[in-house]
């Protein structure tokens, strides 16, 4: 009787990967990436930045409804900060050796208690470890208080004098608000990388004395791909580039390498000045 012989040539393969289709397939995956990667990074970041511009927002409207609660007066920036210093716009602390605490600064009850002065989700990115701890609780946002978040007035020589930093300026004396910044992204490259916190929005000359054209150390930070979210008196928020920098011999850090700087063609206040 014949015996039906088993064809070994009609065996099936195992399910297996060789070499050259294994290689393959991590060659597609690795172009894959390639293409994907970039585009979720920069989608992340506007993320980000859109996060960030919703944050300063909430601040400048928070600061509106604040001023419609004491009589036109906007939040100060630094109640007696040369003597005292232990209340600022966003934290109060009980001695100066101690951070801010930012749950308990003058805007939290418009902000929400649960959420106080949020941060800015691309500061971390920046900040140097161990940074200076008396400037944190600002979220990476710094207020305009060399002429909102104090009270001034103009002298002949068109510099400035204190007149109280208990109070913000009334609202009714910003003439430009449109033009006059409240809150943006800040930091300060007070150490040698890096950078720190730093909750004031400085302008290019210090107020009381312009006529001498005495700079600030910049702390407006360009973070958002070489952009800063700005929030106006009015109430809008814009992205703004940045167009000077400068350095004082005060400090290590390096504003120009940090991305601090100013925005601007004029090299003057008027973007914080009232007028």
């Amino acid at each position: 009787m014949v015996q039906l012989r088993r064809c070994q040539c009609h065996e099936h393969r195992s399910g297996g990967f060789t070499l050259l289709e294994l290689l393959v397939a991590v060659a597609i995956i690795a172009l894959l990436l390639s293409i994907l990667l970039p585009t979720l990074g920069r989608a992340r970041q506007q993320a980000r930045t859109a996060v960030c511009a919703s944050n300063v927002r909430q601040l400048a409207i928070a600061n509106t409804a604040y001023s419609s609660d004491d009589k036109g007066h906007y939040c100060p920036a630094a109640v007696r900060i040369q003597t005292e210093n232990l209340h600022r716009w966003h934290g109060t602390r009980r001695t100066v050796a101690e951070p801010f605490d930012p749950q308990h600064g003058p805007l939290v009850p418009y902000l929400g208690v649960e959420e106080g002065i949020r941060a800015c989700p691309s500061f971390r990115e920046f900040v140097t470890e161990g940074e200076a701890p008396f400037e944190k609780g600002g979220g990476g946002y710094g207020y305009n208080q060399a002429y909102v978040g104090r009270v001034l007035r103009r002298k002949s020589n068109n510099s400035f004098e204190l007149l109280t930093d208990e109070q913000g300026v009334m609202s009714e004396r910003v003439r430009r608000p449109a033009e006059t910044l409240m809150f943006a992204d800040t930091a300060f490259a007070a150490v040698a990388r890096g950078v720190i916190e730093y909750s004031f929005a400085e302008p290019r000359f210090h107020p009381q004395y312009v006529h001498f054209q005495a700079r600030m150390d910049p702390s407006i930070h360009f973070r958002h791909n070489g952009q800063v979210n700005v929030a106006w008196c009015d109430g809008h928020v814009n992205r703004r580039l940045r167009s000077f920098t400068w350095k004082s011999i005060c400090y290590d850090g390096d504003p120009a390498r940090e991305n601090l700087g100013w925005f601007g063609q004029n090299d003057d206040n008027s973007y914080f000045d009232l007028e």
